[in-house]
């Protein structure tokens, strides 16, 4: 049987996207940079700020963000949902960091990232 190691998003640019679902998500961080990938990404002419692939870690699944050059056209075919105890008051708190409202329904909320990928927030149960 297969097991979920990461999930995987394309962007533009994955560092701020990376940093955005970082704060969004409870004990996730994005993954720190030893020295060897530091020096492995200047040899490339990049640092981590420039670095077309950032890793976001946490209790679950690995989020993984990976610059593609085309940009996004129409609805994901997946997309995250998270859960909070006040909907609302996580609602405000995406926003501050720019999320952006798609759309209001009875039980959840589609919010749209920096990037304009949609996800969801719901209380629990």
């Amino acid at each position: 049987m297969a097991a979920l190691r990461e999930i995987v998003v394309d962007c533009e640019h994955a560092p701020s996207l990376a940093r955005f679902w970082a704060a969004v998500l409870d004990d996730y961080d994005v993954l720190p940079y030893d020295d060897a990938e530091i020096e492995r990404l200047a040899a490339l002419g990049l640092t981590p700020e420039t670095d077309p692939t950032v890793a976001v870690g946490g209790p679950g699944p690995t989020l993984f963000f990976q610059q593609v050059p085309e940009p996004k056209t129409v609805k994901n075919r997946v997309h995250l949902d998270v859960t909070a105890p006040d909907r609302a008051a996580e609602v405000d708190r995406l926003l501050a960091l720019g999320a952006s409202v798609h759309s209001v329904h009875e039980r959840w909320t589609t919010l749209l990232d920096p990037e304009g990928n949609e996800f969801c927030v719901s209380e629990p149960g």
